[in-house]
């Protein structure tokens, strides 16, 4: 009647279904335990929030992921001042930088290496006995220049001073710093020019880890407040602003960060690079000012360079000077007595109308100079051969905001230095010669007008822009061929 064997081989008891854990009375109870955080450790708590933040984050980048569709993120929100986020950030920049910091050759492993370098080179061809001989006839400053080594040479010093100094020297014994000296007939590099090159490696390095520790929002930039604390904190290092009376420190500091900003933030955004900072000739400029001795620094070179001592009194004395009336800015009026009354009329108000903000008040006679901006003004007449400096003079000089320079604009420019020149008691000059003489100059593309591109091609656009903008200049360039030759003569002497 019934299929199948007796022994219940081909009958199947029904399977016993077992209820979801999700149903369990203890389960639920469990998981409403610990979603309550009850009983859990303070370690097991931190866990818990940590995944619920992370998830947060997920499902908020994915809301927005979905929401932005195939259009990329290109800002990113900067993490708020004391939030986790923050906190971490900051911490791991801290750590990064102390071992990178930790990578550097301080100045006693600089001194081994030179050490190494000199005991494990060759001068010349000469033998160990000449060379002993040659070390004891000559000065150590004349014996450098003679000092060199193979590639045997390198390889064998790298060794040594990976011994003497450890692993962290190691890298600039690496076969392509080898081949980027020049070489002799025989292959060999002089040792001075490599260890320069080291010094000159770990110093640029250390100053980007010294601005890096500066940059607040780690967005590699530095703000004018940044990079006055970040010379401030060289004072101390070197050897000619050691003396500085305290109460000038500050002041001190705001007209060299300012230099920094004119030549490395030519859109005024009001941050560096700091990239951009450790390449530009103004680091290194600052950094002359370690020479020791007052002997190798004359007074010129003192007065040439904006970061000496020398310099940033000048400057204050010439504001204050200037500064009849005491407020803390010029007018039109007191800037036209700026080296001595040379600058012509139409170049100071045209200084104005492009580089100095107008007042609050509004009115047309509010508009004066404060500091900031008579620095960049005197940062664009010391340097007028740069194109930071020109591009400066050439807004002044574009007398319509055209972007070019007509013959009609050469002549209303020239037109003031002539009347100068002619109050000076000088001979009389034709206007148009004048303004030949600068078309032939500069030679612009476009035969009809100049544009700041072909000044900086032409490499007079300095000497053009003084031309126009002062007599003193225009005087220096009538007489170029008696200032040569009074420069000369000396050196005959």
């Amino acid at each position: 009647m019934y299929s199948g064997s007796s022994d219940g081989e081909g009958h199947e008891a029904p399977a016993r279904k077992i209820p979801p854990a999700s149903s369990m009375m203890w389960v639920r109870n469990l998981r409403r335990f610990i979603g309550s955080g009850a009983g859990l450790g303070s370690e097991a708590l931190m866990e818990l929030e940590t995944k619920r933040i992370l998830l947060d984050i997920f499902k908020e980048k994915q809301q927005k992921s979905n929401e932005a569709g195939t259009i990329p993120s290109f800002y990113k929100k900067k993490p708020e001042e004391g939030s986790i986020s923050h906190r971490v950030q900051r911490l791991a920049k801290f750590r990064f930088l102390k071992k990178q910091s930790d990578l550097l050759l301080n100045a006693d492993d600089l001194d081994a290496m030179w050490v190494c370098l000199r005991e494990n080179c060759v001068i010349d061809d000469v033998t160990n006995a000449e060379k002993d001989m040659f070390s004891q006839a000559f000065p150590v400053s004349d014996i450098n220049g003679h000092l060199t080594m193979n590639y045997e040479d390198f390889c064998h010093i790298a060794s040594v001073c990976t011994e003497q100094i450890g692993p962290k020297c190691r890298r600039f014994f690496s076969p392509s710093n080898f081949m980027k000296f020049e070489k002799d007939e025989s292959g060999r590099i002089a040792i001075l020019p490599f260890y320069l090159y080291v010094m000159r490696t770990v110093s640029l390095t250390q100053a980007r880890i010294d601005m890096s520790e500066l940059d607040e929002d780690s967005d590699g930039f530095l703000q004018p407040h940044e990079m006055e604390a970040y010379i401030r904190g060289l004072i101390p290092n070197l050897a000619q602003l050691r003396d500085m009376p305290a109460a000038f420190v500050q002041m001190y500091c705001r007209i060299a960060a300012h230099k920094f900003f004119f030549f490395c933030d030519p859109h005024r955004r009001g941050k560096a690079c700091i990239k951009k900072v450790l390449l530009s000739n103004c680091l290194q400029e600052l950094m002359e000012l370690h020479q020791e001795s007052e002997e190798e620094v004359t007074d010129t070179e003192q007065a040439e360079n904006w970061f000496s001592l020398t310099s940033a009194q000048r400057i204050c004395d010439m504001f204050l000077a200037l500064d009849k009336d005491m407020n803390g800015t010029l007018s039109k009026q007191e800037l036209r007595e700026y080296a001595d009354g040379t600058l012509t009329e139409i170049f100071i108000e045209r200084a104005f109308d492009e580089h100095v903000r107008r007042g609050k008040s509004g009115g047309g006679n509010a508009r004066e100079m404060d500091f900031e901006s008579f620095l960049d003004f005197v940062l664009a007449l010391e340097n007028k051969d740069t194109p930071e400096g020109l591009t400066y003079l050439f807004r002044c000089l574009d007398l319509h905001g055209r972007g070019f320079l007509t013959t009609a604009d050469i002549h209303t420019l020239f037109r003031d230095v002539h009347q100068k020149w002619i109050e000076g008691g000088n001979y009389e000059l034709c206007i148009e010669d004048v303004r030949d003489e600068i078309w032939d100059m500069v030679k612009p593309a476009d035969e009809l007008k100049i544009t700041l591109g072909d000044l900086l091609a032409c490499k007079q656009g300095g000497t053009v822009a003084s031309m126009l903008i002062d007599v003193r200049g225009f005087w220096a360039h009538d007489n170029r061929e008696n200032l040569l030759q009074e420069e000369e003569e000396p050196e005959e002497e």
